[in-house]
């Protein structure tokens, strides 16, 4: 069984390099999901998740974020590294660098952002929301010939709109760095299942107002592809440096009241 797992976002929906062994469906209570089992070149194997599905087929309000990280903890994943593209708020945050997240402020409206709705009253403590364990993994394995931000705040906006500039210069006045539309509520479902969760932010595009041109999905596409064989590479890379045993708060059972 796999230990570890990639998400991918737009534009990254499967792992060059790495050899598919199986595809793999899994059914849970909030629906079934298809996770891809590849193994690296040591013969390591991984879960591989595309959260928009194959073919990029369900737009960010969507997904079923529940379904998806019950399914990877069915699997026995315990820790997850999600990519997703973002754009910056930051002049020195520039397209193609990568911001290993390390807080985030959510902008949802609509999604199930829990598995405690009925029952049992249970607070998720997320003062480190991202992994700090997985952090260092993700930072001793950064590649040369890419700009890798230690640290960022993640703002998740629902979509599948981009963001109007006076939304964007109020993340930017509340201390966000990027902003996206995905690791919300992942990060925090990994949490209530005690899975560690890490996110890389590929930078694609400076966010509207701040750019010259209108945002386009094709461009964060683009940037995506531009950005695929040293994206793929360092995933990797990543996940050989995850310790067999975990010692982070990440692996604490929430407690009911």
């Amino acid at each position: 069984m796999p230990r570890t797992a990639i998400i991918g976002g737009s534009g990254f929906y499967s792992v060059p390099g790495c050899t598919l062994k199986e595809k793999r469906q899994i059914s849970t209570k909030y629906g079934d999901v298809t996770i891809f089992i590849y193994a690296d070149k040591a013969g390591t194997e991984f879960a591989f998740l595309p959260r928009h599905g194959e073919g990029h087929v369900c737009p960010p309000h969507k997904i079923n974020y529940r379904a998806q990280v019950m399914a990877l903890k069915t699997a026995g994943v315990e820790s997850i590294i999600a990519v997703a593209s973002v754009g910056s708020l930051r002049a020195f945050i520039r397209p193609g660098d990568f911001v290993l997240v390390d807080q985030f402020i959510d902008f949802t409206k609509t999604r199930p952002s829990t598995f405690f709705e009925g029952g049992d009253v249970v607070h998720v403590d997320m003062t480190e929301p991202f992994c700090p364990g997985l952090r260092k993994c993700m930072l001793a394995a950064r590649p040369a010939g890419v700009k890798v931000h230690e640290k960022g705040t993640y703002v998740c906006a629902e979509g599948p709109r981009f963001e109007t500039p006076a939304e964007i210069r109020a993340y930017s006045a509340m201390g966000g760095d990027v902003v996206g539309m995905t690791m919300v509520p992942e990060v925090v479902l990994a949490r209530e299942l005690s899975m560690c969760y890490a996110g890389i932010a590929v930078v694609t595009n400076y966010a509207a107002g701040i750019s010259r041109t209108a945002v386009s999905h094709e461009e964060v596409l683009a940037a995506m592809k531009k950005a695929e064989a040293m994206l793929s590479a360092y995933v990797v890379d990543c996940l050989a440096h995850v310790p067999a045993e975990r010692k982070c708060a990440c692996c604490n059972v929430p407690e009911p009241l």
